[in-house]
């Protein structure tokens, strides 16, 4: 993963970064969890307010993580860490962190149940929890568009990706009651998705996708076919501000229960 991969990614979600931040509510002396950091934006962010505490980033991505160390240091943290690790199975230190955050980190585990019950054991009683998930696939128009581009005829009916495993309130509730989280509440937020400031910009962003990578790859279309109504449909997304998708997401929030 290269520092252009990671811009994007923190450009692509500037807008939702202000709502997390405010749902963290970080404080001067919490210790923080970041799960799933990637290039450790959300991780510096909480450490520049716990300037009296600090902020630990968890991730698999040993390239990621390379990035955020090295933006730690650019920016003076000395109260910021990154650790490479699967939540699921880390050896977080227990009952440490005040609060735990996340931006679209934790919707991939193999095993969610294990990987809520490993952070809560990592959080102290009462401690905060603030993630944000993405909604349905349906409602997020980044990836009905995109993916119909690529398959129209087939992209409807296909399988729903891990990024919208969380999109179910209900699931997440059972799952953070479970592993004993309480006081749990979603809160909707409705922000565009940046894909760059023109067509151009914005194709050689998404190319980058793996699904989409993989479509172009497999295609037996016709030279050009696929990527062309991808460019089309950037095209209709265009506006004065970039190229820009509707998207929905939750802002989830809770605490760990006492013991």
């Amino acid at each position: 993963m290269t520092s252009t991969c990671a811009d994007f990614y923190d450009a692509e979600l500037a807008r939702h970064q202000r709502h997390l931040g405010a749902a963290a509510g970080v404080g001067r002396r919490d210790r923080v969890l970041d799960i799933g950091c990637g290039a450790g934006q959300t991780t510096r962010e909480a450490a520049r307010a716990a300037v009296e505490g600090e902020a630990l980033g968890v991730d698999t991505s040993a390239p990621m993580l390379a990035i955020a160390r090295q933006r730690g240091i650019e920016e003076g943290l000395r109260n910021v860490t990154f650790e490479q690790g699967d939540a699921q199975v880390h050896a977080f230190p227990s009952a440490r962190f005040d609060v735990c955050i996340s931006r679209f980190g934790v919707m991939f585990f193999a095993d969610p149940a294990a990987a809520f019950a490993n952070i809560a054991r990592a959080l102290k009683p009462g401690a905060r929890l603030a993630w944000m998930v993405w909604q349905s696939q349906e409602r997020n128009a980044w990836s009905v568009a995109v993916r119909l581009a690529l398959a129209p005829e087939t992209a409807a009916s296909a399988g729903t990706p891990a990024t919208f495993s969380l999109g179910d309130p209900a699931v997440v509730t059972t799952l953070l009651t479970s592993a004993g989280f309480a006081s749990i509440g979603f809160t909707e937020v409705r922000e565009p998705v940046f894909y760059g400031p023109d067509v151009d910009a914005a194709f050689e962003a998404v190319s980058g996708f793996q699904f989409v990578r993989e479509a172009l790859a497999r295609t037996d279309e016709p030279p050009g076919a696929m990527s062309r109504r991808l460019r089309d449909v950037l095209e209709a997304h265009r506006s004065a501000e970039g190229v820009l998708f509707d998207s929905r997401a939750w802002i989830v929030t809770a605490s760990r229960a006492a013991e």
